[in-house]
């Protein structure tokens, strides 16, 4: 009976995800607000059935009580988190805010199934970064100095970029952060942010070549940290991200060949230079070839989609435990074995949704530097989706990423959530920025007819055609009454 609702459960999970994905780009096209509304509120509905089919079939599998309260904190926490938002921030996207529940719910489900403890440890993490996002959009709504603090943003990234370089620890072959109080820290995720900061707040200073000469030297010191502590998916990201940026700012091809043959350059430099980085571009080319010698993970990965087939094998149907990481950099593998290719599909297009509502939000805003951090965070994010799927695919060679908001990580998690909480804050501005150039035009318009108004009584009054005939009668008897006392002195 068991194995019947799980070979059920995956239809109507897919089935679910099919719809929602399917709400995520009506909705964005859908003029009226009412229907609208609707569309969005179904998406919550299927988000809770998601999560309801799924966690009864963890249960059925594990009869541990300890899912089914994990179950009960989960949506009590995204019920928080949609209560919280629609209270303090009415003119907040709900669309973008039921995409990350979405994104937190498929990460939570199969966190859950391949290790409870991890999840559980997920789900604080998310609860605390939920906190500090609740604060993000008022500073960004409110704090009008942001692009001011240009120094202090390169000073922040390249500091913390160089204590991993002196205290970090090794971790597949990287430093990739340190433990404080028992508690690992990863900086290259927040720093990603930062760096965004620097950049945009560069740029709207000035673009002239001199500057963009010193803006480029801190962007690459960044990037040469992160090479040296060996975390080359990060300074990847990093570098992806200025050249999106310096091409947007300038419109200039010129920058862009350049900053790609030194790309280039640096990439068969780190090949011959990093004997982890030569592995994973052996492993890429031929991972069975290499199946002992670093090839394992990505040929486990393939064989996990490979088994997965369209539908999925179910959950606690597949073998995701035999693929490395799974949790974390290959948890897009995990997924698409049990959940099959539809659903992960599905998955990417939720993440395309994210980032055509980044763009959206960078194209609608007035103030420049607002508009390339928006653009600055959503290169960010779809590029680490990219590397991510990408790796897990064997479509490029891994580099070690986690996917925003559904892999195994508490560094990454808090700067993706810190990112939607600041296009949350972005799309709040603009739409501030909307309702300020609608008053202007109104009161433009009042004066205009106000205007209009006052010259067309002024022409009553100035043509009425009964008082230019006394006013030229008063002006003969005037010149009348002149003549005769003329007559009269002499």
């Amino acid at each position: 009976m068991i194995n019947v609702i799980v070979e059920l459960s995956k239809y109507i999970i897919l089935t679910l995800m099919i719809v929602y994905t399917f709400h995520c780009f009506y909705t964005v096209r859908q003029p009226d607000e009412e229907e609208r509304n609707e569309l969005l509120r179904q998406q919550l509905i299927l988000i809770f059935f998601i999560d309801f089919t799924a966690f009864l079939v963890i249960y059925l599998k594990t009869f541990d009580y300890k899912v089914v309260r994990f179950y009960i904190e989960m949506q009590i926490f995204f019920a928080v988190i949609q209560i919280l938002y629609r209270v303090l921030y009415k003119k907040a996207s709900l669309l973008l805010l039921n995409n990350m529940c979405m994104l937190l719910s498929i990460g939570f489900i199969m966190i859950t199934r391949l290790n409870y403890d991890k999840a559980a440890k997920q789900y604080l993490i998310a609860a605390a970064g939920i906190v500090l996002c609740l604060v993000i959009p008022i500073i960004i709504r409110k704090v009008r100095f942001l692009s001011e603090w240009r120094i202090l943003y390169g000073i922040v990234g390249i500091v913390s970029l160089a204590v991993v370089v002196v205290v970090g620890r090794v971790s597949y072959g990287a430093m990739l952060g340190f433990t404080v109080a028992g508690i690992n820290i990863q900086p290259s995720e927040l720093v990603k942010i930062v760096f965004v900061f620097f950049v945009a707040s560069s740029f709207k200073r000035s673009t002239e070549f001199k500057d963009l000469v010193v803006t480029t030297v801190v962007a690459a010191f960044h990037v040469l940290i992160l090479v040296v502590s060996k975390d080359l998916g990060a300074a990847l990201i990093i570098f992806v991200v200025y050249l999106v940026m310096l091409y947007v700012a300038t419109h200039q091809p010129l920058y862009i060949l350049a900053g790609l043959g030194a790309g280039s350059l640096g990439a068969v430099a780190a090949y011959h230079l990093f004997t982890h980085v030569k592995t994973r571009v052996n492993v890429w080319r031929d991972p069975f070839g290499t199946y002992d010698n670093g090839g394992y993970q990505v040929a486990q990965s393939l064989f996990a989609i490979g088994t997965g087939g369209w539908f999925g094998a179910g959950l606690y149907q597949g073998q995701p435990d035999t693929i490395p990481v799974s949790a974390e950099d290959f948890i897009f593998s995990a997924i698409s074995e049990e959940m099959g290719l539809i659903y992960a599909m599905c998955l990417i297009l939720i993440c395309v949704s994210c980032y055509v509502m980044f763009l959206n939000i960078a194209m609608q805003l007035h103030n420049l530097f607002y508009k390339m951090v928006a653009l600055g965070l959503g290169t960010c994010y779809i590029f680490q989706v990219f590397l991510t799927i990408g790796g897990a695919t064997k479509f490029i060679p891994s580099t070690g990423v986690t996917l925003p908001l559904v892999s195994y990580g508490g560094s990454s998690l808090i700067s993706t959530l810190i990112m939607f909480a600041i296009i949350q804050g972005l799309y709040i501005l603009r739409e501030d920025e909307e309702e300020d150039i609608e008053r202007r035009k109104k009161e433009r318009l009042r004066a205009k007819r106000s205007r209009q108004e006052n010259a067309a009584r002024y022409r009553e009054t100035e043509y009425d055609p009964q008082r230019a005939k006394r006013s030229q009668k008063a002006r003969k008897e005037a010149a009348q009454g002149k003549a005769r006392k003329k007559q009269r002195i002499r």
